[in-house]
C-alpha cells in the first residue's frame, strides 16, 4: 500500500484555489506527466463526476477513469479510480490561512500483482511529483491575472 501526502500555501483566495483544482481539466497545466484529462459527465464538478485521465508514469502510459466520491465546495474533493491497473484514492483539502489557502493532497494506492513489488519506488516517485506539482500550481495561480 502506498500512502503519500504533501501540502503548500498558495497566496490566492480559497474559492479560486478550490475551483481550479476541482476542475480536473486544468490538471495538465500543473501536473507533470499528465497528457490529457477529459470530463465524461455533464454539468459542473460534483459527486459522481467522471474523467478520463491519460498520464505518463515511470515510462508507462496509463489511461484511467476516475470518479469524484466526495465534493464539498471550498473544503474537500476526493476521487477514486473507476478503472485502471491500480486502485487509488486522492483527496485535495483546502483551508484558509493568513497567507492565503493551504492545499493538501493525500493519495492512497494499492497496486496489483507484480506492480506491488515496486511500491517503494513508486512511492518515492509520487512524493517528488506531488511536491513539484504543488509548486507548479502555486506558481500558476499566484501569477495569473483575473
Amino acid at each position: 500500500m502506498i500512502d503519500v501526502e504533501s501540502s503548500i500555501v498558495i497566496d490566492r483566495p480559497i474559492g479560486e484555489v478550490f475551483d481550479f483544482v476541482a476542475d480536473q481539466t486544468n490538471a495538465p497545466r500543473w501536473q507533470n506527466g499528465l497528457e490529457q484529462v477529459r470530463r465524461i459527465t455533464e454539468g459542473p464538478p460534483g459527486v459522481g463526476t467522471k474523467h478520463v485521465v491519460v498520464r505518463q508514469f515511470l515510462g508507462r502510459k496509463l489511461d484511467v477513469i476516475n470518479e469524484y466520491a466526495q465534493f464539498e465546495p471550498n473544503a474537500e474533493i476526493t476521487f477514486a479510480a473507476a478503472s485502471g491497473p491500480s486502485r487509488f484514492e486522492v483527496t485535495y483539502r483546502t483551508e484558509e490561512t493568513a497567507e492565503g489557502t493551504r492545499l493538501s493532497c493525500h493519495m492512497r494506492m494499492e497496486q496489483k500483482g507484480l506492480f506491488a513489488l515496486a511500491d517503494r519506488v513508486v512511492a518515492a516517485s509520487l512524493r517528488r511529483d506531488f511536491a513539484a506539482n504543488l509548486r507548479n500550481l502555486k506558481a500558476l495561480l499566484e501569477t495569473r491575472t483575473k
